[in-house]
């Protein structure tokens, strides 16, 4: 049962503490995920914001690594983003909200037999699962979706971080009652082509796991690092051009709009113009639908970030769009600040809202993964925790976004 409370506190203080504390931005995107992991401390109640209180500084201040970790692991880029575009059309029917379900509708399963490769036919209804070839005399293999569904995730799941899902004849006769792929040698490869696209939604459902869990075993070192972290996927739902192929513009020649409405927007105005007062924290009864209309809201605003910036792009001349700034010791080509406030007042209170979502989202999914657990006591007498971090090696290998690098 969730537990009523008032979640009340002294704004005329938070809003000093906030500002005199803030850490200036080190690079792009740094400045809005600590802004927003720091507000979301303050939504929540008052069995949880002692704690959260405590360690507010490691709450702002790791924020961004996820961020670090993208050029030190393939598997961690993905988690940033969608591109539901992809798949779909608002309100994405075709895109299955269970991550498995999701790889198993766009995988490709290719068999191999000595030098041989070659793919199955797949098809999947809502009570079957198909797959069909005419190599080596022909086979059509059939069972019901929910149990291959199940099979999936007790076998191949496992696999997800492996270079290769291989599936052994073995494996396969059982599962399909056949005697086919022992018969003929063959072996099976799964080729995940959905993850590529991204998969936020479905690694913020899975963070919320992992996040009770910690709450239930009372790890304060687990509960806070996943939480810091949790808040910058959380943040990165809320981002429209988070959420499409055409990520940075550049579909539509507009290079650099990430960065423009993500990171220089709130970095001239949030502190000066906006107003990060969201209310407390809810409990959310249904995570997955909440966690999708967090994707489903922020694609819908995507027209306008494109469509205004372009129109406006048209109505400047270009030396009034860009300028120089200094940064890092280095001169960087920005958009100028009068071109930003055209920007951002043409989208009206958007980067503003998305960013007041975000808080609020960050709070209440805390909130929930707390109150998950058993609501437990998590001592806030404790002195602030010291979190080992683990280094970050980076991998020349790893190939990021045009607007990560």
């Amino acid at each position: 049962m969730v537990i009523n409370r008032v979640c009340g506190f002294a704004f005329l203080g938070i809003v000093v503490m906030l500002l005199t504390a803030m850490v200036k931005p080190e690079a792009w995107g740094f400045y809005g995920h600590r802004l927003i992991n720091r507000m979301a401390v303050f939504t929540l109640p008052p069995e949880l914001i002692g704690f959260y209180k405590k360690n507010i500084e490691y709450m702002t201040e790791h924020a961004i690594d996820p961020d670090k970790r993208r050029y030190a692991t393939k598997h961690e880029g993905v988690r940033h983003y969608i591109d539901i575009d992809q798949w779909d059309k608002i309100p994405f029917p075709n895109v299955p909200r269970d991550f498995e379900e999701a790889i198993i509708k766009h995988c490709k399963i290719k068999f191999i037999s000595g030098s041989d490769s070659l793919y199955f036919d797949k098809v999947i209804t809502t009570d079957s699962f198909f797959l069909h070839t005419n190599y080596l005399g022909g086979v059509h293999l059939s069972i019901d979706y929910p149990t291959f569904v199940k099979y999936w995730k007790k076998v191949i799941k496992p696999l997800y971080y492996e270079d290769e899902w291989r599936l052994s004849g073995y494996d396969l006769d059982e599962l399909f009652n056949t005697s086919y792929f022992q018969q003929n040698k063959i072996d099976v490869l799964i080729e995940d082509h959905f993850s590529l696209h991204g998969i936020v939604p479905y690694h913020l459902e899975t963070t919320l796991n992992k996040l009770t869990r910690a709450f239930e075993i009372k790890d304060r070192v687990a509960i806070l690092r996943i939480s810091a972290e949790f808040g910058h996927y959380i943040s990165d739902a809320h981002v429209p051009l988070h959420t499409t192929t055409n990520y940075n513009g550049q579909l539509t020649d507009q290079v650099g709009i990430h960065a423009f409405w993500e990171s220089r927007i709130p970095e001239l105005f949030a502190e000066s113009e906006y107003d990060f007062f969201v209310g407390k924290a809810d409990y959310i009864e249904n995570p997955r639908d909440y966690i999708w209309n967090i994707v489903i809201k922020a694609h819908g605003h995507l027209d306008s970030v494109l469509l205004v910036e372009k129109r406006l792009s048209k109505e400047f001349d270009s030396d009034l769009q860009y300028c120089y700034d200094e940064r890092l010791g280095q001169t960087i080509r920005i958009q100028c600040p009068e071109y930003a406030e055209a920007y951002t007042k043409a989208l009206g209170s958007m980067v503003e809202e998305q960013m007041r979502s975000s808080i609020h989202a960050i709070g209440s999914l805390l909130y929930t993964a707390w109150v998950n657990a058993g609501q437990p006591i998590i001592d806030a007498s404790e002195p602030q925790l010291l979190v080992k971090e683990e280094p970050v090696v980076p991998d020349k290998n790893i190939k990021t976004r045009a607007h990560d690098n």
